[in-house]
């Protein structure tokens, strides 16, 4: 998250919204983000949406993603939350969104559709 310059904002179990994360800006002087930094948004909140409802000590990575780039990643902040459709034992599906923080209101700028593995420790 660090990385990413982002926070974790919310964390809960259960439907939506159940993870998110406001994520700052690139660069202070950037207002566009560039789209790999919207697939790593959307993926961090999907991997930890998929956690809440992972097993203690358990541990997630992405299998697979689609990733649906909708408008320009113009903003000051960003916004990706996530959700869980379908939990399993091995594999949970989510479904995530990234959206842009301006001065004029919000705009949804991604959306993702995510496998993710559980791994017991």
């Amino acid at each position: 998250m660090k990385t990413l310059g982002a926070s974790l904002e919310l964390v809960e179990p259960g439907s939506r919204p159940n993870c998110g994360a406001v994520l700052s800006r690139a660069h202070p002087a950037a207002r566009l983000c560039p789209c790999w930094r919207d697939q790593q948004y959307a993926d961090s909140a999907c991997g930890y949406a998929a956690m809440t409802l992972a097993p203690k000590g358990a541990e997630v990575l992405s299998v697979e993603f689609k990733i649906s780039l909708l408008a320009p990643a113009d903003g000051l902040r960003f916004l990706a939350t996530a959700s869980v459709l379908r939990a399993g034992k091995r594999l949970s599906f989510c479904s995530g969104e990234v959206r842009a923080i301006r001065e004029s209101g919000e705009e949804l700028i991604a959306t993702m559709l995510s496998t993710i593995i559980t791994k017991t420790v």
